[in-house]
């Protein structure tokens, strides 16, 4: 079998075609259909269930105490396990906490009971809420949802619904809002590797928003700008956290005949398209490659891999393997029953269904990739003679398919269950999983989708009531609606790609201020902040306080200085932001100058030019810039360009026209 020819031929099964060349009809035939769980951080000085500040991050190596704790599953008051759970102790990982005295407190590691919640987050939470339009409940219940990867220290998350059935607009519809809660943010993960995970305890106990919507997305484009109006929406509160990690998607996709898949942790809005649409077409492969197996062999209740032990040393001229053998792994070979050219059957760009598999080896049996080899590999690590051998060695039919698995004695057994499991999950179709998303808008396994019982009433929390007083306080905060606002930016207008930039930093109510102050158009105001200050950020992320261009804008009106100077200055002020503007006067080298004395030069340079006899196709063109460049930089700050070369140009035309 020829691999490079089977896996284009996979991919033309499934029908997979680049982001760029699909359509509305292309999701429409999927079945596609998307939800976002999108969370923000609220900004407040304290936690949301203990009185440790918040916003204070440190560095890997700068902490005060580490704990360790290892995860084991209980069985719920039904007498049974969660999925998720028994995952997770699957895996063994020994987790370790990094604790600095100043951002944690024994509430983080669940030897105290909770603080009343944080009401200064609550009322911001509140506000936002209003904002999406849900209905705020009449008493707040906190509750406890599970989180058994690690990152909370409980095992377990407090959340609380604020309100229910909201909406927000996009382009051409309304997104309908399930539910819009508060809860407290996990760890930071500072490294994950073989059975050991390592956390930051400084950002769990952050107050954090989620927003739930109904999946009502039904194309990738949908969901990226449905993700980026609840961004802009939930920012122009002023009441958010900005920056790395401050606001973070979760995308749940699903297609006819499918399953919802939760892809986690999508740092960016602008990944969610080429994410949802990859994650759309690799649950049409798994269903495609669910009518083959099953044309194979029926529902495979009774199918089972076959394994042998290796010996070691035969295998040494792999470099990998080699390594294994020095360190005393067991070399394993798999034989793979009916599953002849479906370990190479395209799923995503760059992946097909052997990375299902060396996904969850990482994941649950913690064997770092590479994990395996096998038959079928587009560059294989196997020579021809190899694959005979694993073949006669397995004694394997054609039809079959040969894995090469290396392991610790003690990960062996989790190993094969895993490598059986997902085989199994392939006659199913799509296993529940989450996912992690990556930034080339694929996705690799992270973890099985926790039950739909993950959540219970927390019994160290009492009801809090939500009265109309509450409501109305939280009420005297809400921004101008979005809505009002991009239709400001249009009569304003503003090019449409300075929207994003402007609602992302809630730069609507400085633009409007500012504009009314200064008598400037906002037009300019933003493409100031959109175009100019996005570029500079751009080259060179820095920190800066917006409202310093404003204070710009004041001292050169104030000065009486010409506006074209804002152009350099800014430049200056943005790498030194706490430098005076006299200073950064001097340093773009402006010198005060009246306009009448720039001008007077003007007829001067004019003869000058005359004398050098410059020969070009357009000598007018050319002696106009000529004397714009020698006037250039004595005129910054004192004379408009535009004013400047009217007045050189009539000065050039006046010979002519006397001529």
């Amino acid at each position: 079998m020829n691999i490079q020819e089977n896996r284009e031929k996979t991919r033309k099964q499934v029908g997979w075609i680049e982001l760029k060349d699909a359509d509305n009809s292309t999701y429409q035939n999927l079945g596609f259909m998307c939800g976002l769980e999108v969370h923000q951080q609220i900004y407040t000085e304290k936690k949301l269930f203990c009185r440790c500040k918040a916003g204070l991050y440190h560095d890997f190596n700068d902490y005060d105490a580490e704990i360790v704790r290892h995860m084991r599953p209980t069985l719920s008051e039904l007498g049974e396990y969660d999925g998720t759970a028994l995952m997770e102790f699957k895996t063994r990982k020994k987790i370790i906490y990094r604790i600095k005295n100043d951002t944690a407190c024994t509430y983080e590691i669940d030897d105290t009971p909770p603080f009343v919640i944080n009401r200064e987050a609550l009322r911001n939470a509140m506000t936002i809420a209003l904002q999406l339009k849900t209905k705020i409940v009449g008493e707040l219940h906190i509750t406890r949802k599970q989180y058994l990867d690690g990152s909370i220290p409980t095992g377990f998350q407090r959340t609380a619904i604020i309100g229910i059935e909201g909406e927000i607009p996009i382009s051409n519809k309304m997104i309908r809002i399930i539910q819009f809660s508060i809860e407290e943010d996990s760890c930071r993960e500072v490294s994950d590797h073989r059975h050991t995970r390592v956390y930051y305890a400084d950002r769990l106990g952050m107050p954090l928003c989620e927003v739930v919507t109904y999946p009502d997305m039904l194309t990738p484009w949908e969901a990226a700008e449905a993700g980026y109006r609840i961004r802009y929406l939930t920012r122009s509160t002023n009441k958010v956290r900005k920056g790395i990690g401050a606001a973070r998607q979760d995308v749940n996709v699903s297609i006819t005949g499918g399953t919802r898949i939760e892809i986690k942790g999508v740092a960016h809005i602008s990944w969610i398209p080429k994410l949802t649409h990859n994650e759309a077409f690799r649950q049409k492969a798994l269903l495609e490659i669910r009518k083959e197996i099953r044309k194979r062999c029926g529902e495979g209740k009774d199918w089972k891999l076959q394994y042998k032990e290796l010996p070691a040393d035969d295998w040494k001229h792999i470099p990998m393997l080699k390594k294994a053998s020095t360190e005393c792994w067991k070399l394993i070979a798999i034989n793979l029953p009916d599953f002849g050219g479906l370990l190479s059957f395209f799923t995503q760009p760059g992946q097909s269904f052997a990375t299902e598999i060396a996904n969850r080896l990482k994941v649950i049996a913690c064997l770092e990739e590479p994990n395996i080899y096998h038959s079928e590999e587009l560059e294989p690590t196997l020579g021809e003679q190899d694959i005979k051998n694993l073949k006669a060695f397995l004694k394997s039919g054609e039809r079959d398919a040969q894995i090469l698995l290396w392991t610790p004695d003690e990960d062996l057994k989790t190993a094969i269950e895993t490598i059986e499991e997902r085989c199994k999950m392939a006659f199913i179709g799509i296993p529940n999983e989450t996912r992690k998303s990556l930034p080339n808008g694929t996705t690799i396994f992270e973890r099985v989708l926790p039950g739909a019982d993950r959540m219970y009433p927390d019994t160290d929390s009492a009801p809090i009531p939500i009265d109309d007083m509450m409501i109305e306080e939280a009420r005297k905060d809400l921004p101008v609606e979005l809505s009002i606002r991009m239709d400001q930016l249009a009569q304003w207008q503003v090019p449409i790609d300075a929207y994003a930039y402007i609602l992302r930093n809630n730069l609507m109510p400085i633009l409007e201020a500012a504009s009314s102050e200064l008598a400037i158009a906002p037009k300019e105001l933003a493409l100031c902040y959109a175009h100019r200050l996005k570029s500079y950020q751009a080259d060179r992320p820095l920190p800066f306080a917006y409202d310093r261009i404003i204070d710009l804008y004041r001292y050169i009106k104030k000065n009486k200085l010409e506006r074209q100077i804002l152009k350099p200055m800014l430049k200056t002020l943005y790498h030194n932001p706490n430098m005076q503007f006299s200073s950064i006067l001097a340093t773009v080298g402006y010198k005060p100058c009246k306009a009448e004395d720039i001008l007077e030069q003007i007829p001067l340079l004019h003869a000058m030019f005359g004398k050098l006899k410059h020969r070009c196709v357009d000598q007018r063109k050319a002696e106009i810039n000529w004397i714009m460049g020698r006037l250039k930089g004595v005129a910054l700050g004192n004379l408009e360009p535009a004013e400047l070369r009217k007045r050189i140009e009539a000065v050039v035309d006046a010979e002519v026209a006397n001529a």
